[in-house]
């Protein structure tokens, strides 16, 4: 009678709408392409309703490279324009890296703004943006805010003054900080040699690679990145999946899919094909 029961409830239309749900979230965890090389997958957010400083700046543009984990902080206002921001991100960006072959984003309205829209599509760049239900999509950027953020904080204390005075130093300190996931400091991951800081790295007169031998070291260097990420990435997709649970379906399934929670909108999907389409076969308000 048990299992009669768990059988009719699993197939009651009014049941799968109104029960509330109680299990683990469906599908295994789908992670982001593995970068090939530097700069070409990017991921960017926005830090705003900072104290705005003399030059009246109050938000910074976090704009990271999944692959070596290097980022760039942009001061900005967050009244600047969308041509504004695409001059910035032009002169910051492209200039010294290329154009990326993808950006990963959230929902911000800069970036599903037409302007933007448009200037990345006549760049050929493809633009991910993540979703209420899958926020860790953009958990690069999230991370790198967060250590950016700490690192402000620090410097503000100690010495004082405007944040954007400081916000040069905080990038070279960053992207010369050793970086656990790749287990090298990102500048090292970017050109393929040890950064030269206060603290020395580099003893006086150590021989530094030039010319060939520095391209063959920065390619020896991506190899082994890319390598790093690997296991890594394992890592996380396991501790994902523990809390998720596998489904799979098969064609003629049919499934109840919240495309609005806060509206209360709910539609039902037919898949009718081996190709992966579903059909909309009816929804309820």
């Amino acid at each position: 009678m048990k299992k009669d029961t768990a059988a009719y409830v699993s197939k009651c239309l009014t049941c799968s709408q109104v029960k509330a749900e109680h299990q683990k979230p469906s599908g295994l965890l789908q992670q982001l392409e593995m970068p090939v090389w530097i700069w070409e997958l990017i991921t960017m957010d926005f830090v705003t309703k900072l104290p705005k400083t003399r030059k009246g700046n109050d938000t910074i543009w976090v704009i990271v490279d999944r692959l070596t984990k290097s980022a760039h902080f942009l001061p900005m206002k967050e009244t600047f324009s969308m041509e504004h921001l695409a001059k910035l991100y032009v002169n910051e960006i492209v200039s010294l890296h290329g154009i990326p072959l993808s950006i990963v984003s959230d929902r911000d309205s800069r970036f599903t703004s037409h302007f933007w829209t448009s200037f990345r599509k006549a760049m050929g760049t493809k633009l991910n943006l993540s979703t209420a239900y899958h926020p860790q999509t953009d958990g690069q950027s999230e991370r790198t805010i967060q250590t950016m953020e700490d690192m402000l904080r620090a410097c503000v204390i100690d010495f004082g003054g405007n944040w954007d005075d400081h916000l040069p130093l905080i990038e070279f300190s960053y992207n010369s900080s050793y970086h656990t996931s790749i287990n090298v400091a990102p500048f090292e991951a970017l050109y393929g040699r040890k950064c030269r800081t206060p603290v020395c790295w580099a003893e006086i007169g150590e021989k530094q690679p030039s010319g060939p031998e520095i391209v063959q070291e920065t390619t020896d260097k991506i190899v082994q990145v890319k390598e790093r990420l690997k296991p890594e990435r394992d890592q996380q997709k396991s501790y994902a999946d523990n809390r998720r649970k596998p489904l799979e379906f098969q064609v003629g399934d049919k499934v109840l899919i919240k495309v609005s929670p806060w509206k209360g909108v709910t539609v039902i999907l037919s898949r009718t094909s081996g190709s992966g389409s579903w059909d909309i076969i009816g929804s309820s308000y």
